[in-house]
């Protein structure tokens, strides 16, 4: 099994910090009175920018979840389409090719989900495989490979394509003043990423990219309320606890250990880290936990600087980045990770 190739697609319409934060100044002009903290929350997400699904002007039409869910459905299919379409050109297919379509997202509801409506619009075989996962949130970057992983261990001959499409800013709640969507409205971006997993008899893609050797789901009894949503008439409303990192900093570690040890290896094995990047905190934590050398998560902390926390579909753009500007000498090994709501973590061990 191998990854063959990771494409992307981020919206035309990029905002600095500055902007977006004087934006949200704007829109809770009325209601809230502390902007100071407003801007030190953003401040200390430690984003430059992000990626909008919408003109930022647009964002005052959408007064219902209806019409907010309407543009993640339109904006969801331009760019899962492109990222779909950019990974088959990188690894010299043809949507024609692909045998199975795994969907991952959080942020947005279709039926007929958005893998069904790109079967028409790039030309997949109708005998397509269509595996449209909702819920997983962050994790579902790493989890979405481990599954298309299991798909082509059954199915060697073939090709799994995961999309990942996550339109964090359609989920804002204007109504909602709690620190977790304040925090939340300065951290998260949108976009889009295709990664292309074939089996071990696609030979023409055999040196394309990283070997998936095993892949692990750690699921942490009790945590249901450490991330997630609430769900009601206004749509998706944050639930984000301050103990996000402690879970990181308590847990990652001895998972991590439990898996390399399960094939012979330690920490001291692997060369390169693709790490979901949740925040700073998280990152710290992961950073302490793990006792990574200098360095290690350099990657993921200048994606969450460029564009922010892009949820599920963050983990598949640094191992895009991982792939074209920071490949690991061949033959040496990488862990791909990543957590999100339930609480829980999958852990991908990569050879390169």
């Amino acid at each position: 099994m191998r990854i063959a190739s990771v494409g992307r697609a981020l919206p035309p319409h990029y905002y600095d910090q500055d902007t977006l934060l004087a934006a949200l100044r704007r829109r809770w002009s009325d209601r809230y009175f502390n902007p100071d903290r407003l801007e030190r929350l953003h401040r200390n997400a430690l984003v430059g920018g992000r990626h909008l699904a919408l003109p930022i002007e647009e964002y005052d039409q959408l007064t219902t979840w209806g019409r907010a869910n309407d543009a993640w459905i339109r904006v969801a299919q331009e760019v899962g389409g492109e990222a779909v379409l950019a990974a088959l050109l990188r690894a010299g297919l043809a949507p024609g090719d692909v045998d199975a379509l795994f969907f991952v997202t959080v942020t947005g509801i279709a039926t007929p989900s958005i893998d069904a409506r790109l079967i028409n619009r790039l030309g997949l075989s109708p005998r397509v495989k269509r595996v449209p996962i909702f819920g997983l949130g962050c994790v579902a970057g790493a989890a979405g490979i481990a599954r298309a992983a299991d798909y082509v261990r059954a199915f060697p001959d073939q090709v799994a394509v995961l999309l990942s499409v996550e339109l964090c800013s359609l989920t804002l709640q204007a109504e909602d003043l709690s620190i977790p969507n304040l925090i939340a409205s300065g951290l998260f971006g949108d976009g889009a990423a295709a990664v292309v997993v074939v089996g071990a008899e696609r030979a023409e893609c055999a040196e394309a990219g990283p070997r998936i050797v095993a892949t692990r789901s750690v699921f942490y009894p009790g945590s249901e309320r450490v991330m997630g949503w609430d769900i009601s008439e206004s749509g998706f409303q944050i639930v984000l606890s301050a103990d996000v990192p402690r879970v990181a900093r308590d847990f990652l570690p001895g998972d991590v250990d439990a898996f390399l040890a399960d094939h012979g290896l330690t920490r001291a094995d692997i060369a390169s880290w693709v790490c979901h990047p949740g925040g700073p905190k998280v990152l710290e934590a992961m950073q302490e936990g793990l006792a990574l050398p200098a360095g290690a998560l350099d990657v993921t902390w200048d994606s969450l600087r460029r564009i922010g926390n892009l949820s599920s579909t963050s983990v598949l753009l640094i191992l895009e980045d991982t792939l074209e500007k920071h490949r690991p000498p061949p033959g040496s090994y990488g862990m791909l990770l990543a957590m999100g709501p339930g609480f829980c973590s999958e852990l991908v061990l990569l050879e390169w």
